[in-house]
């Protein structure tokens, strides 16, 4: 009996060791696994403290570069200013011939001074004015409604303003017949075409450097065109961009044809007959009469397209120190006539004060404002209340 119990007791202290061998076998692989767990958090800490580190980094990196690009792009969509055009030599025709009025028009509807040849076009209020919107999609070709149809004089200028969704001056072309392929039609004169690189005319032009830069979406720029006989010259907002003297057929009419690969604006339409001649003006008559200075709406604020014009005055005013002006402003009958006398006042003085600001001395000019008092076109048409619109420099 005491044998069995020797043995029974040997057994169970046996099975009691091995229990306990295996309970701290557990115990130190509870342990060494939890060990193993902070090491590897300790690992995941660093290699995630490193990633965030480098990840922070190029975060702050793009957000600096986002930031810069939208700086720059915003400097580079500032709209051009007077001081930027003090070498523009434009001049307009001396007969308004066409001017597109916009404000009284319904949007969404065809604008009525255009005839649509093809494609689609409508009215569309933008920042407060109404434009001519041409939609995404199959595009339009245009052509402003003169009083004579397929007659254009040997000597004219057309002025628009053009934005597009794309970079502000793309997929717009100025015709002078309705276009057939880009040589414009048997005997018609060929038109021009402006792309992302240049203008592509009788003869091509790469933007300069200074304009190409500033283009931006939806950023309005300034189409100038001076055509004589066989010269053209092409300005884009301050720019003289090409200048051709090679143009050959007739001239029928301007159609604005604009591709659909965005959607595209237009706006201040204006096409002059002729084109000043300040030299033969002050030799021959009394005044020049001008319609290339332009202000804002209802404002005495000069456009800065008008340089081109005054650069011409006080060209001529440093040539002949003798040479003296009354400067008179004239304003159309639209809305109160005391207001337009006050406003043909304040646009006087503010022609007055951008010659002197050129160095011509203020003694040599004087300012009068005669608001809608004397016409010299009808008020009944767009194209009469803009020749009525103008700044006389009357020869004191």
């Amino acid at each position: 009996m005491k044998k069995a119990s020797s043995g029974l007791l040997a057994v169970l202290f046996l099975l009691g060791t091995t229990a306990v061998h295996a309970q701290l076998g557990d115990f130190f692989n509870k342990i060494k696994d939890k060990a193993q767990q902070e090491v590897n958090k300790a690992e995941d800490k660093v290699i995630n403290d490193t990633t965030d580190k480098i990840e922070g980094k190029k975060t702050d990196q793009n957000n600096n570069n986002q930031s810069a690009n939208r700086q720059q792009t915003a400097s580079a969509a500032q709209p051009p200013s007077v001081a930027s055009y003090k070498n523009y030599d434009f001049v307009p025709g001396d007969k308004i011939i066409f001017e597109s009025n916009l404000a009284d028009e319904r949007t969404g509807e065809i604008p009525s001074q255009f005839t649509l040849l093809q494609g689609q076009v409508d009215v569309e209020s933008v920042d407060g004015e109404n434009v001519i919107h041409v939609p995404k999609g199959d595009g339009a070709t245009f052509t402003p409604r003169t009083s004579k149809q397929g007659y254009m004089p040997e000597r004219f200028t057309i002025e628009f303003d053009f934005k597009n969704e794309a970079f502000g001056l793309n997929h717009v072309m100025v015709d002078f017949g309705h276009r057939v392929y880009y040589s414009g039609g048997e005997g018609i004169m060929p038109g021009m075409t402006f792309n992302s690189e240049g203008i592509d005319w009788t003869l091509d032009a790469k933007y300069p450097s200074e304009l190409s830069a500033g283009f931006a979406p939806m950023q309005w720029h300034h189409i100038a065109i001076a055509i004589n006989g066989a010269t053209g010259k092409v300005y884009v907002d301050q720019y003289r961009v090409l200048n051709v003297n090679n143009l050959t057929g007739k001239p029928n009419n301007v159609t604005l044809d604009v591709n659909g690969y965005e959607n595209s604006f237009i706006k201040n339409v204006r096409i002059a007959a002729g084109g000043i001649d300040v030299y033969k003006q002050v030799t021959t008559l009394t005044k020049i009469v001008t319609h290339g200075i332009l202000f804002d709406v209802d404002q005495a604020t000069l456009k800065p397209e008008s340089m081109g014009t005054l650069n011409e005055i006080a060209d001529l005013m440093r040539k002949n120190s003798s040479l003296n002006f009354e400067i008179d402003g004239h304003t159309d009958n639209t809305g109160n006539a005391a207001h337009n006398l006050t406003l043909s006042k304040q646009r006087a003085e503010a022609v007055k004060a951008q010659l002197v600001s050129m160095g011509i001395d203020a003694a040599r000019l004087k300012t009068a404002g005669f608001g809608d008092t004397k016409p010299i076109d009808s008020n009944d048409t767009p194209e009469g209340r803009a020749n009525n619109r103008r700044v006389e420099f009357v020869k004191l």
